[in-house]
């Protein structure tokens, strides 16, 4: 049982959704004194509020009035950027600011193994999780960017379970040791830097520079993860990637590569021909082929050899690599055969939310694409997206904010490919049907963001699976 308790502090949480949520009935029930601020108004937060119904908590709604600055502690949920004008005066006034993860990670008595990266967490992260369930005795949790915040079972937590954390680079930017904005420490705030003891960055290209402005920005957010490690610590790394690679060199810990190239004597976890190959005791041992995989998709190879590489850091054996390898099925949204209609299969790939994300999924077919693709741009370069798509896709159906940066990157390369434009996802699904022909893959693939028209990329998942059911 969590014992510690916070009667007294003054806490405010900036934000109501997933984490913002959690956090505030954690901390409202141990005693602290919180207020919960957003910029949205009380009707839209409707779900939210019923949630907390019953709780001592102050409410500034609609926008975030001064009093939300009479706090000893700030905590940002991972959708407020750390250069809001909020954080900018909290930070001013000299107030800590934190965040439901980092506090988790403060407070978490068992081992964390953390993953972040540019792509592939989720499906790594939840691979990893499988993988020492099958090797560990105790309690697995899995969280973090992925499943409910891990904040609120802190009670059931004890030192001999393990937890697997995804964590995002808005996540982690609290985490850079130059953003401690107090010298205090306590039960709630440590300004010592923290990294978990086994640590992995499976790939770093351009993504959320809509967030981060910068690639060098969004970078260090993402180094964080790797910044505080101790010397018993371990990094996992991708080879294949050039910034992950050359992150090596300011790891203080012992390195592990995974990836397709390279010297098979450096890496933790390769592919050895077609075979998934692990180094442990000094020496590769054969997982499974490729072909053995359930996954679909080169970029799935990629993600089981960093879940191998990252289990077998965390302690996991041979066998338990072997046999979640082998049978894992993917998670909801990504890549996600949703069914057969008239010869043509249609896949649910939601969660591309970047060009390159898109690419991935485009590689993982060889039948002809009618592709699905739009939603908000994340000023990210779509030119290797859409030279890809003129040859792999037959036709292309766009829609949301970023129908016109497509179909200028489209036009800007050829006019081989099809383009469709379509006013909803809905409307697209009904065209998209209507150009499949036996034998197409019809594929939600979007590369954009799902925030002009849904709540986030599991609504527009959900929406488009709903509507392919009803064709």
């Amino acid at each position: 049982m969590f014992a510690m308790r916070f009667d007294g502090q003054r806490i405010t949480v900036v934000g109501l959704a997933r984490e913002g949520a959690a956090l505030a009935r954690f901390l409202a029930e141990r005693g602290a004194i919180v207020t919960v601020t957003d910029q949205k108004g009380r009707k839209a937060l409707q779900e939210r509020l019923a949630a907390l119904e019953g709780l001592p908590l102050r409410y500034c709604l609609g926008g975030h009035p001064k009093i939300v600055f009479e706090a000893d502690l700030i905590c940002l949920s991972p959708g407020v950027p750390f250069d809001s004008p909020l954080a900018e005066e909290a930070r001013r006034r000299g107030i800590p600011l934190s965040s439901e993860t980092r506090l988790f990670t403060r407070l978490c008595p068992a081992p964390i193994v953390g993953i972040t990266g540019s792509s592939g967490k989720t499906t790594t992260t939840a691979l990893v999780g499988e993988m020492l369930k099958k090797w560990h005795p105790g309690r697995v949790w899995v969280g973090g960017n992925i499943g409910r915040p891990l904040i609120g079972s802190l009670d059931e937590i004890s030192p001999d379970d393990r937890v697997v954390m995804e964590l995002s680079s808005f996540q982690l930017e609290l985490f850079n040791p130059w953003r401690e904005t107090s010298a205090a420490a306590g039960p709630l705030f440590d300004p010592a830097g923290w990294s978990p003891p086994v640590a992995a960055i499976l790939n770093i290209t351009p993504n959320h520079l809509d967030r981060h402005r910068t690639m060098e920005a969004y970078t260090e957010a993402k180094r964080a993860i790797i910044a505080h490690q101790k010397p018993e610590d371990v990094a996992v790394l991708g080879f294949d990637n050039p910034v992950t690679r050359r992150l090596a060199k300011e790891c203080v810990g012992r390195v592990v590569f995974f990836g397709t190239t390279g010297r098979p004597q450096e890496m933790g976890a390769f592919l050895d021909g077609e075979t998934l190959t692990v180094r442990t005791g000094g020496r590769g041992q054969a997982l499974c082929r490729i072909s053995e995989l359930r996954l679909r998709g080169r970029h799935n190879v990629q993600n089981v050899l960093a879940a191998c590489a990252i289990a077998s850091a965390a302690g996991a054996d041979i066998k338990a690599l072997r046999a979640v390898a082998t049978t894992f099925e993917g998670i909801p949204h990504r890549l996600e055969m949703v069914r057969e209609l008239n010869g043509a299969r249609y896949y649910n790939d939601s969660i591309a939310t970047s060009p390159e994300r898109t690419i991935a999924a485009l590689q993982s077919f060889d039948e002809p694409i009618v592709l699905l693709a739009g939603g908000r741009d994340k000023h990210l370069p779509w030119d290797d997206f859409a030279r890809l798509a003129h040859r792999k896709v037959r036709h292309m159906v766009i829609f949301g904010e970023a129908s016109p940066i497509i179909q200028r990157a489209m036009h800007s390369v050829s006019n081989d490919c099809q383009v469709h434009l379509a006013a909803t996802m809905e409307v697209a699904i009904e065209l998209a049907a209507s150009l499949a022909r036996p034998g197409d893959v019809v594929l939600l693939s979007p590369g954009g963001t799902s925030f002009d028209a849904f709540r986030d990329f599991e609504e527009r998942g959900e929406r488009f699976k709903e509507m392919v059911q009803r064709l």
